[in-house]
Parts: structure tokens; C-alpha cells; sequence
């Protein structure tokens, strides 16, 4: 029975592997967009992975140096992972402005109010 369930906000360990093109790979950390209930009734949880090396991207969010992991969370690069099979682990917990900013970016990139009719 798997005890830790991930929650919105939470800032993670979890293998990105198998990965493809230019996408983060590894075991690195990420942050947990979506709800616990979600994450815990379909096992996946929507995250976006965390680098250390920052470029200076429009879409990169600088975590708040206080927490246990520096860097950037790449909030264009969100992905939906089964957060069971990828060895999944509770690091620390974002604070809320930067969730909300990094949320507000991935905006930009589904562009909500663009629909394809």
C-alpha cells in the first residue's frame, strides 16, 4: 500500500525516464500541479519538472531559495506521469506564489481562450 500521495504544490523526486526528444530525463524533481484526489483516484498526477540549470527562459519559475531544491520549474514542459511507477518521493512543499506563477504560465501556453472549433 503506497503511503505518500502526491498533492498540488508538493515538490517531488520522480524518474523522468523513458523520455523523448527534448524533454527532461532522470531522476530529478518536480512540482505537482494537480489535486490530490486526482492524483489519488487515476495514480497520475500532472507535474512540471525542476532544473538546476537555469538559461534564463520566459517560461522557467525560480523556486524561493529557503527550500531543500534550488532551481527553476519549467512550466511550459508540464506532463501527465504515473506518479506510482516513476519512484515518486515528498521533497518539500512550493509556496503558493510560485505555484500560482508557474499555473499562470502554463496558461500562456494552452492559451485557454484560443479554441479550435
Amino acid at each position: 500500500m503506497v503511503s505518500y500521495i502526491p498533492k498540488r504544490g508538493d515538490i517531488i523526486w520522480m524518474n523522468f525516464d523513458p523520455q523523448s526528444g527534448h524533454e527532461q530525463a532522470g531522476r530529478r524533481p518536480a512540482l505537482v500541479l494537480s489535486a490530490h484526489e486526482y492524483n489519488e483516484i487515476l495514480g497520475l498526477a500532472q507535474v512540471c519538472p525542476i532544473t538546476s540549470k537555469t538559461k534564463g527562459y520566459p517560461f522557467e519559475v525560480q523556486l524561493p531559495e529557503d527550500l531543500k531544491i534550488n532551481g527553476v520549474v519549467l512550466s511550459d514542459q508540464a506532463k501527465s506521469i504515473d506518479w506510482k511507477a516513476r519512484e515518486t518521493s515528498f521533497i518539500d512543499e512550493c509556496p503558493v506564489s510560485t505555484l500560482t506563477e508557474v499555473l499562470s504560465k502554463l496558461l500562456v501556453v494552452i492559451d485557454p481562450d484560443e479554441l479550435l472549433l
